[in-house]
């Protein structure tokens, strides 16, 4: 079963868009100040409005960050795969959390606390105005989420979805190899804002096309274009 694959301390932060600028000197006393933790699939690691302490990037694994609606449904907000990181907006203000983070598989996490944090930011601005543009990013993302779910039916924000998803496992792209994508259909629903019966519909319909093949607990992407093509606007299977 093929995941995202993992990265080492020193290639997440290097390799990220908030410090590739910084010097090795400057990895090295960022990497002093951070630990590394270990979670099990479906471990919670922290909880909405529970205090904001610090930075995490994913080693390896997936955590979805998530909350629950007013009747009580999960909404995923996000998937995040190795090399990237999350809490970022706790770090800054030191307020409390602002959604769920659920290990999705057995993770290994690099957590930055705030207080060390911080006193490295003043150190170097220049992490400041980086950390910026990823809370832009996150804000074009919930943004485009809002977007889809207004004006895309089912098919087009499945397909989204799905290729979003397959830019994780696509780091290194072999022309026509299948992409895993190891993803519940209920949480597939919950990313999309759908019911899980109305995703397997839509998902066996793809399957008769050849797009894609359905197996236990994920889903194998057989043919790219052919998924983007269906990200277009036009009728979901109902």
């Amino acid at each position: 079963m093929a995941f995202p694959p993992a990265v080492d301390r020193r290639e997440a932060l290097a390799g990220h868009f908030l410090f590739r600028h910084l010097r090795e000197a400057e990895i090295t006393a960022l990497l002093a100040r951070s630990r590394v933790e270990h979670k099990r699939a479906n471990e919670l690691i922290f909880r909405k409005d529970s205090p904001g302490h610090g930075l995490m990037a994913v080693l390896s694994g997936q955590v979805k960050i998530s909350m629950l609606s007013s009747n009580g449904r999960e909404v995923v907000l996000n998937i995040i795969n190795p090399g990237e990181i999350f809490g970022e907006m706790a770090l800054l203000d030191g307020k409390a959390r602002s959604a769920d983070a659920t290990a999705m598989t057995p993770c290994e996490l690099l957590i930055i606390d705030r207080r060390d944090f911080m006193p490295f930011i003043e150190q170097h601005p220049e992490v400041a105005i980086r950390l910026l543009a990823v809370l832009s990013e996150r804000l074009r993302h919930s943004s485009d989420q809002v977007h889809d779910i207004l004006f895309l039916d089912l098919r087009g924000r499945l397909a989204k979805a799905l290729l979003r998803l397959a830019e994780a496992h696509m780091r290194t792209p072999i022309k026509g190899k299948p992409i895993d994508i190891k993803l519940s259909q209920r949480e597939l629903g919950n990313l999309i804002g759908q019911s899980r019966e109305s995703v397997n519909k839509q998902l066996r319909a793809w399957q008769n096309a050849k797009l894609l093949r359905i197996e236990r607990g994920r889903i194998v992407l057989l043919d790219i274009a052919g998924i983007q093509a269906e990200a277009d606007f036009g009728p979901s299977v109902e």
